[in-house]
């Protein structure tokens, strides 16, 4: 008897959250997902959706290319989560990527490919005062248009700003002085700033889109974006390199760090992925940088190796990385891949995991072609970039699931572990949205009344 009464229970519970938790559904094949870990598709009919991040009331704050800045309320159990009332914060088509938010909520940061705009933002009202102000401008350029933003945690009222460069293989950007290629760190409180005000953390960063702060010691990780199409002594190289870069550039609050205005090659110098492809490589190892120059490049590979700064790890080439987001511990790092449009067969097209040492630095040696863990991606690759989704930007909520936006698809989802369960499981539940119970109650409440009806 019991055993009958426990089992419907258990079905009784199953039909409530199925029925109380909607379920919308992709128009191309459902994404492949690892062990361990679950995706849903929590909304659609976006406008090419790039930046996330959540405020302090669990909102989620979305960039939507040509449109501006989006919002939902999140409704969320463990096994559901509802995307809800979607209103437009911030009405600017020119925003196109970057969104940063202040710890207290009451600043909103956005980016298009000229400016850095901040907002007085009310998170109770989902709602900015005014139209907001430039605080950095004199950044457009002719070929990459996204401006990443990070707001530091560890290194207070210091905002990081990554600009990309004119052309694919862009030969001003030997130049510091231009400001292209790089990643300055400004004072978020002044307004009026020009992009080459600020001071330069790298540069030889041919678009570095990913950019992230280790929450456990403060280290900066970016992800370059590599170059198309390269020759290496006349030789076409570009199907296996170069590759994809993490590039790590210490710490902020460090007043003596090292890294602090280093170089990482871009133009001249390249990450190594497939040296059996490179012409005269010599004794060229995965992740050491090689030359390109038109004449003798092999002579040139000891001036990057000596001059210019590695990557801490590299990825298979034309998978795009887009975003970075560590979890609480800083025991590891997610990444978008936008997927590839220049190579034969489709790569990228997934969210993945890096694993980090409790010293702030990746598992894998820098030699390493396994940094990557896919946790979610395309099923059908090859039907990739027409028919699937894009990864683009990444974005905790306070529960320890994870958001990811697809641009191409205008869709958002949220990852989580098996049985709906927090992927970053140092994030407190407790400030969950009040939705949570009032569900979770009225579940209770049906059970209860349907376990009460079979005994009687």
């Amino acid at each position: 008897m019991l055993n009958h009464v426990l089992f419907t229970v258990a079905a009784l519970q199953a039909r409530a959250l199925a029925a109380s938790c909607p379920s919308l559904t992709a128009s191309y094949p459902a994404p492949s997902v690892a062990s361990g870990y679950e995706a849903k598709l929590v909304a659609q009919g976006l406008t090419k959706p790039r930046g996330l991040t959540f405020d302090n009331k669990g909102n989620l704050l979305v960039v939507e290319r040509g449109v501006g800045v989006s919002a939902y309320t999140v409704s969320s159990s463990d096994s559901c989560v509802e995307l809800k009332n979607k209103k437009t914060v911030v009405g600017d088509g020119a925003l196109n990527h970057g969104i940063e938010i202040s710890d207290d909520s009451k600043t909103l940061y956005a980016s298009s490919i000229e400016s850095v705009f901040k907002y007085e933002y009310d998170s109770g009202k989902i709602t900015i005062k005014g139209t907001g102000e430039v605080i950095i401008d004199g950044m457009t350029t002719e070929g990459t248009v996204t401006r990443t933003l990070m707001l530091s945690r560890k290194s207070k009222n210091k905002l990081l700003v990554s600009r990309g460069g004119d052309e694919n293989i862009d030969l001003s950007t030997v130049d510091i002085n231009g400001g292209e290629s790089q990643i300055r760190i400004f004072d978020p409180s002044k307004k009026d700033q020009k992009y080459t005000d600020g001071v330069t953390l790298g540069w030889g960063l041919r678009n570095a889109v990913g950019v992230a702060e280790n929450p456990k010691d403060g280290g900066v990780w970016s992800a370059e974006n590599n170059a198309d199409n390269i020759e290496r002594d006349g030789q076409e190289i570009h199907e296996n390199n170069p590759a994809e870069e993490l590039n790590y550039h210490g710490k902020l609050e460090d007043s003596k760090n090292p890294l602090l205005n280093r170089n990482y090659g871009y133009p001249l110098c390249y990450g190594a992925w497939d040296t059996e492809e490179i012409p005269s490589p010599g004794t060229l190892q995965i992740g050491q940088q090689f030359a390109i120059a038109e004449e003798n490049a092999t002579l040139q590979d000891s001036f990057c190796n000596t001059e210019r700064q590695a990557p801490r790890l590299v990825f298979q080439p034309h998978t795009s990385p887009l975003d970075l987001k560590f979890d609480t511990k800083g025991e590891n790092l997610y990444v978008t891949l936008h997927g590839s449009w220049n190579r034969e067969d489709p790569v990228g097209y997934s969210v993945s995991v890096i694993k980090f040492n409790p010293d702030g630095q990746p598992t894998e040696g820098s030699t390493s072609t396994n940094a990557l863990s896919p946790i979610i991606g395309n099923s059908n690759t090859t039907a990739c970039p027409g028919n699937c989704f894009r990864p683009a930007g990444l974005a905790w909520d306070k529960s320890g699931r994870l958001y990811m936006s697809s641009d191409s698809t205008g869709e958002i989802y949220v990852i989580v572990k098996t049985g709906g369960k927090a992927l970053d499981e140092a994030k407190s539940t407790s400030a969950a949205p009040s939705g949570i119970s009032r569900m979770g109650s009225g579940i209770a409440v049906t059970v209860l009344a349907c376990v009460f009806a079979y005994f009687l």
